[in-house]
Parts: structure tokens; sequence; C-alpha cells
């Protein structure tokens, strides 16, 4: 009788120290999928805030396209909105906005030829050049991350507790029109 009661507490000894080494990995996935997305949000920000200044530099050259500005404006404000900050779903449309409206800002600046030539909007295309490189970094972590956490929690036999637990599956950054982001807004004139 007390061999088998050793064995039964052997046996809970060892489940509980799975369980507890199980859950701290989950918990460490769902930590480095929280600090990618907050990565990527940065980024996003980085660059909401480097548009304005690219409008104004633009609009000083070709004050009558007012539609391509709002248009910027507004997807801009799509990118920096509550939802996209906090929904990939919602962010990779508000990013499939932007690009597009990036190309159409863009294609009128490559019709001045003294905007090209400006220090300003040169040094602009750089900083949102490199802002583009970051949040396809940020998102190519952010998504790293979430098939991680993603598959840890779909495998056997820790998706039988996950969910109970609270670790849900996260959503990847994908995007709606993967067509227009492929490549980051062009900048070379």
């Amino acid at each position: 009788m007390d061999i088998t009661l050793w064995i039964i507490l052997g046996l809970v000894a060892v489940a509980g120290i799975w369980l507890w080494a199980t859950y701290n990995a989950l918990v460490a996935l769902k930590v480095r999928v929280d600090e990618a997305w907050s990565d990527i949000t940065i980024q996003l920000k980085r660059r909401a805030d480097l548009i304005p200044n690219l409008i104004e530099t633009v609009r000083g050259y070709a004050t009558h396209e007012r539609e391509v500005f709002e248009n910027v404006t507004k997807a801009r404000a799509a990118t920096v909105s509550p939802e996209a900050l906090t929904h990939p779903a919602q962010a990779a449309a508000a990013e499939g906005m932007l690009q597009g409206a990036l190309k159409s800002l863009f294609a009128v600046s490559e019709a001045y030829p003294q905007l090209v030539a400006s220090t300003n909007f040169l040094e602009l295309q750089r900083e949102l050049t490199d802002t583009e490189d970051k949040i396809m970094a940020s998102r190519r972590f952010f998504n790293g991350g979430v098939r991680e956490l993603n598959t840890k929690i779909q495998q056997f036999p820790t998706n039988l507790f996950a969910k109970a637990l609270g670790f849900l599956e996260r959503e990847f950054f994908e995007v709606e029109n993967p067509a227009a982001i492929q490549e980051p807004p062009q900048v070379k004139f």
C-alpha cells in the first residue's frame, strides 16, 4: 500500500511539474506575441507621425491635389485607430488603404521636379522607407510569435487545458490585398 501511494504521489508530482512548465511556456509565448504587436504599433505610429510632414511638403508644391491629401489623411487615421492598434485584421485593412494612398501621393510628387529635389522631401522619403522596413520586420516577428503560440495551444496534450487557462489562439497579421504591400511605397525618383 505504501508503494502505491508513492507511485500516485510521484505521478501527481510529475503531472504538476509538467503542467507548471507548460503553463509558463504558454505565458512566455503570449508575452512574446504581445511584445511583437507592441513593436508593430510603435512603427505604425512612427509612420503615421511622418505622413503629415510628407503631406505638408508635397502640398507646398501641389496645392491643387486636395483629394490625394484627403485620402492619405483618412488612411493615416485608420492605421492609428484603436481598432487597428488592437486587432491584426483591422490593422491589415488599414495597411492596404494606406499603401494605396501613399502610392497616389508619390505619383503626384513625380510631377513636381522641384519637390523631388527638395532636401526635406528626400529625408522624409528615406525615413518612410526605413519605417516601412521596420514594419515588415516587426510583422514577421509578430507572425512568428503567433505561429509558436498557436502551435503550442493546438498540440496535444496542451490543447486539453490551454483554453481553460485563458490561452486563446491569436490572429496573424495578414493583409487583405497582398499585392498592395509586397513592396514598400516607391520613393525613388
